[in-house]
């Protein structure tokens, strides 16, 4: 799986290194002497890739270059190197969302396996992302009554219910009922409102409406 493998290292020779066996096996490579280098240049994350950090880099160290990035929302999966094998590191690394942690010095089949784990997990979550942002723009495509609709039916308000809190008649919000339908692509009720959870916007169960 072709892919453009971030190292972030100190140690130059290291990184030259690494480098070398990660071409050979058919990688990209993108090169960091610290962790600030690279939110100087932030990876493109439309592209399929993982990052390969030290975890004891002068400056910034990994574990902070790591809550960083989740700071600013990236999904590029992150593949910790060390040469202290510590379990505390490995673990607190592993929770706070980490792929994997290896300590060095790393066989070449180590390396490549965690590595290629790596892309297919931002593979999954760059596909997750895209149906995400599609969700969004469908929802985006609703006009502002289309949209109080949605809103109401996702919270399992009946077209009478709804009728009564908008002012309509039960037909006029069957009609926009079928339209929010169309627009979001979907068939059942239970599509609707999976679409709004995974959105964001059905965040709370009771789903009360705003009252004024």
């Amino acid at each position: 799986m072709p892919g453009l493998v971030h190292i972030v290292d100190d140690d130059a020779a290291f990184r030259t290194a690494i480098e070398r066996r990660l071409r050979k096996a058919g990688y990209e490579v993108a090169t960091y002497p610290s962790a600030q280098h690279l939110l100087d240049h932030l990876p493109n994350e439309s592209e399929l890739g993982c990052i390969l950090l030290d975890v004891r880099i002068p400056g910034l160290s990994g574990p902070e270059l790591q809550a960083r990035l989740s700071e600013l929302g990236s999904t590029l999966p992150i593949v910790f190197l060390t040469g202290y094998a510590e379990v505390r590191t490995t673990v607190r690394a592993i929770k706070a969302g980490a792929e994997d942690v290896l300590t060095k010095p790393v066989s070449s089949e180590e390396l490549l396996g965690a590595i290629e784990r790596a892309l297919v997990h931002h593979q999954v979550m760059r596909s997750q992302r895209n149906k995400l942002d599609g969700m969004r723009a469908h929802i985006a495509k609703l006009t502002p009554r289309e949209r109080e609709v949605f809103e109401l039916v996702i919270r399992g308000k009946t077209n009478k219910q709804i009728a009564n809190v908008l002012g309509a008649t039960e037909r006029t919000i069957k009609a926009h009922r079928h339209q929010v339908m169309e627009k979001m692509q979907v068939q059942s009720l239970a599509e609707l409102v999976s679409i709004a959870e995974r959105a964001g916007i059905l965040r709370d169960p009771s789903g009360t409406e705003q009252t004024t």
